[in-house]
């Protein structure tokens, strides 16, 4: 029996629209029609992309799923400094405006807000609180961005934007997070909880080391899309792979990474890199994907 591939689409660009479009018009079962759409970005920070999601990124994809005939648009996100401050110096309220989308800071919603998410084969003690409106999203929309994380997370693209669902206000979810020698299993773990439509990738710009905020940034000229995080973050790692990156990144096979790995255990999506098939509609997107395919091969 043939095994089911993850596709994940490859656009080799720097222009942020085409690539959020081109991306997903790679992908053939995405159905928005008639949905209501939560959009989870990145504002771990308000630091320039690849630092937060770019907001012509996040434009592009409220634009196309507008036009995929979703009936309603919100953004949830947290952030660590207040979330209000982050998203008002993104100008994230004005942008809003623009384009009729609700918003929904996690800082601010009560205890009716979350739902206490427990299993127990998970590392978290006691679980941890997911936002309501991730649970009963319609529609959970994902978009990430291609950087390594020094403090403790190796990487953090699909998987580690999970950590911005869970409160870190009036609850010690972080520092059990970060305390704990589990702490990359933890970050796959909360990815339990949920499932996304689709997760989008803006590697325009990417950060080589250092990180989340700011590090050391390499033009990677890519956008990626799929609804497999696995599979998104194993091609986000070849990514870095190809434009060289630190230690913890180039001397780790990528699914021996402990994100990577815990995922699989848990069964959130490919376990081989032989599971993902690339995909691409232009000449130099084919030869992007193709540099990225042979690095998976030699991880096999």
């Amino acid at each position: 029996m043939e095994r089911t591939k993850a596709k994940v689409a490859v656009v080799a660009t720097r222009d942020r629209r085409a690539g959020v479009e081109q991306s997903l018009k790679l992908l053939d079962s995405l159905d928005f029609q008639g949905k209501k759409v939560l959009i989870k970005p990145n504002f771990n920070t308000a630091d320039s992309a690849p630092g937060s999601t770019h907001n012509d990124t996040l434009k592009a994809l409220a634009l196309w799923l507008r036009e995929k005939g979703a009936s309603k648009l919100t953004i949830g996100e947290r952030s660590y400094p207040l979330t209000s401050d982050v998203m008002q110096e993104k100008k994230i309220p004005e942008l809003a405006l623009e384009l009729g989308l609700e918003i929904i800071n996690f800082d601010e919603l009560g205890e009716d807000g979350f739902v206490h998410f427990k299993r127990p084969d998970l590392h978290w003690k006691d679980g941890f609180l997911i936002p309501r409106a991730v649970i009963e999203a319609e529609s959970l929309v994902c978009t990430c961005c291609l950087k390594t994380h020094g403090h403790g997370g190796v990487f953090t693209m699909a998987l580690k934007l999970a950590v911005g669902m869970v409160p870190i206000r009036g609850h010690k979810y972080m520092p059990e997070l970060h305390s704990s020698p589990h702490m990359r299993k933890m970050i796959a773990e909360i990815n339990t909880a949920f499932t996304p439509a689709v997760v989008v990738m803006d590697g325009v710009e990417a950060f080589v080391d250092g990180g989340p905020a700011t590090g050391t940034r390499k033009a990677a000229d890519v956008f990626l899309a799929g609804s497999d995080r696995i599979a998104i973050d194993a091609v986000g790692l070849a990514v870095l792979k190809k434009l060289g990156s630190n230690k913890n990144i180039m001397d780790t096979p990528i699914f021996a990474q402990e994100q990577i790995a815990r995922a699989v255990e848990l069964g959130l999506g490919v376990s081989s890199p032989r599971d993902i098939e690339l995909v691409a509609a232009d000449e130099a997107s084919r030869a992007y994907a193709q540099v990225l395919q042979e690095i998976l091969q030699k991880e096999e």
